[in-house]
């Protein structure tokens, strides 16, 4: 996994050994995102402008919308960084995925950003991010055969 963090994104970028199709459905479907990432269940309407609801039985349910959706290739969303609120300026930062084929696995490049623009402090919730994506991402990778 390789990294990359400034002042107002956390980039990571991980080697998945699955086709770029399941890596999709893992990133986009509700079912796909509880195994890896949500686990206390996700909500997506999978369109732009569509609800997202993210859930973490420790943490509370995450709201936000989907910004971009590029079917195998490109998914966004902007969600509120505090559990039960509704995104909008100074609360709310951008996740981006990308994915490239590469062999037979797929090259996933996460970016979540807007840190510099929260009305909370930046460093914190950055800093948080980071280790939440790295320990999220790992176990993606790790668990590509049962996706």
């Amino acid at each position: 996994m390789t990294s990359m963090d400034s002042a107002d994104s956390v980039e990571r970028e991980v080697y998945v050994e699955a086709r770029p199709e399941v890596v999709w459905a893992a990133v986009t479907q509700p079912d796909g995102l509880a195994r890896w990432y949500a686990f206390g269940g996700a909500e997506i309407d999978l369109r732009p402008g569509g609800r997202l609801v993210l859930r973490w039985d420790e943490h509370g349910e995450f709201l936000g919308f989907v910004e971009k959706v590029e079917p195998g290739r490109r998914f966004a969303y902007r969600y509120a960084v505090a559990p039960g609120v509704e995104p909008a300026p100074g609360n709310a930062n951008l996740v981006e995925f990308t994915l490239t084929p590469e062999g037979e696995g797929t090259r996933l490049l996460v970016v979540e950003s807007g840190f510099d623009r929260l009305d909370s402090p930046a460093e914190a919730n950055a800093e948080q991010s980071a280790q939440a994506w790295d320990n999220s991402l790992s176990l993606l990778a790790e668990s590509a055969a049962t996706l």
